[in-house]
């Protein structure tokens, strides 16, 4: 599956997702209008037959006009141009609302002319027929004389209850969402991981064939039986193919140690080492790397506690790797700098390259299994990309810190904290 095929994929399923949201959105939003509107009429017809049976056990004649009025979404007002008596239509309101099917909680007041206030009022629960008898403050209307008033506190939530299919089918669009972003994801990231395993079968092919190709271009040579007059060729032929060997062998080994790091299938074995002597150890290893390029590696090991507690096998194998890489992005000849020094009660040891650099945006990633930095003009850079990873993963094990400081175009320092 290519690039572009993974993008348009991933731009109609994004679109198809905000579409879905969006009309999901106007349906439940449709739904609850129509609710609330059966919600007003129910509620109109309910208080238009209570003044009717207000009207037939007090025997008077209602107001041709405004006999409901609806002040908000939640507060009506039914004017009976009599007096009221507050038990009574207590007692049919609720005789009402339960066979209209409303149940949600209410409160009413009754207005007093004679007082000017609403003098009245109760709350009605849902979860019992009578009042609680608190007493209420409800505002009074003007150009009404004798009326009551009604105020339903939980419409909303009563009216969402209401909606319960909806409310469902929405947590399952939200689930089958979740579940194709999750399916997209996937797909994303196993597309990432099928161009780091191509990309890192490529390097560990080129890695691989140069050294055995070496080695057979040797081999080929010492068979040709004219060799052996000559023992100083045979001597160098031999000494080529040992050192191939060793180089693949050390390939192979990085590759392995890196493996076996991650599932944590090798124990350390620590022991007492002095750092100094070490690093000195490794660095005239790299002095055959950096005398072909001209290049330098300078000493700064100003720290007084230099002993620390470690496994010297991969403590070497993470400062060869930092080093490796220093040389391979140094732009002409390689300029390093190995520092230690203390700081309270750590032991920091820094490795600086005046290389190319690493963007911002790479940086969050140098650590990640088979992730190469871009290697821009130098086209001579080989590897895995599996070095930082091995590094990481033993500072880890170790207990220890690495930080990374960075530049383009200004190379890179790397940082170990060793609690000492």
């Amino acid at each position: 599956m290519g690039k572009n095929t993974i993008r348009y994929i991933t731009l109609l399923g994004a679109i198809s997702i905000i579409g879905i949201i969006v009309i999901q959105i106007y349906w439940v939003r449709k739904a609850f209008d129509l609710k609330e509107k059966q919600f007003d009429q129910t509620i109109e017809i309910a208080l238009r037959n209570v003044a009717g049976e207000m009207a037939q056990y007090g025997q008077f004649t209602l107001p041709s006009t405004d006999l409901i009025n609806k002040i908000s979404t939640d507060y009506y007002a039914v004017n009976l141009n009599n007096s009221i008596d507050a038990k009574t239509l207590q007692y049919y309101l609720i005789n009402e609302f339960e066979r209209v099917g409303i149940n949600t909680d209410f409160e009413y007041g009754i207005y007093d002319c004679s007082s000017d206030k609403m003098v009245y009022g109760n709350y009605v629960s849902s979860k019992a027929t009578v009042g609680n008898g608190r007493i209420i403050s409800l505002p009074k209307m003007d150009k009404l004389t004798y009326y009551f008033v009604i105020y339903f506190p939980e419409r909303s939530s009563y009216i969402t209850n209401k909606m319960d299919n909806w409310v469902i089918t929405s947590f399952i669009l939200f689930f089958v969402i979740i579940f194709f972003a999750c399916a997209l994801f996937i797909i994303l990231r196993q597309r990432r991981l099928s161009e780091v395993q191509k990309d890192f079968i490529n390097n560990m092919t080129h890695e691989f064939k140069t050294p055995i190709s070496t080695i057979a271009i040797a081999s080929e040579t010492i068979s040709n039986p004219s060799i052996i007059s000559t023992p100083e060729r045979l001597f160098t032929y031999s000494g080529i193919i040992h050192e191939e060997a060793a180089r693949l062998n050390m390939q192979v080994e990085r590759v392995l140690q890196t493996v076996k790091a991650e599932r944590g299938e090798f124990k350390l074995n620590k022991e007492t080492a002095d750092l100094h002597e070490l690093i000195q150890k490794i660095v005239e290893s790299f002095n055959i790397n950096t005398d072909n390029s001209h290049g330098e590696i300078r000493l700064n090991l100003s720290a007084t506690n230099h002993t620390i507690n470690a496994d010297k096998h991969h403590l070497t194998n993470v400062i060869f790797n930092l080093l490796d890489n220093a040389v391979k992005y140094s732009k002409g000849s390689p300029k390093i700098t190995v520092t230690t020094m203390n700081e309270g009660n750590k032991l920091l040891l820094s490795i600086s390259d005046e290389g190319i650099g690493i963007k911002k945006e790479d940086l969050k990633r140098i650590f990640d299994k088979f992730f190469r930095v871009p290697s821009g003009n130098i086209h001579n850079v080989k590897g895995f990309g599996l070095g930082l990873s091995y590094v990481q993963v033993i500072t880890k094990i170790h207990h220890w810190k690495i930080q990374v400081k960075s530049e383009p175009g200004k190379g890179s320092t790397f940082t170990i904290l060793i609690p000492i």
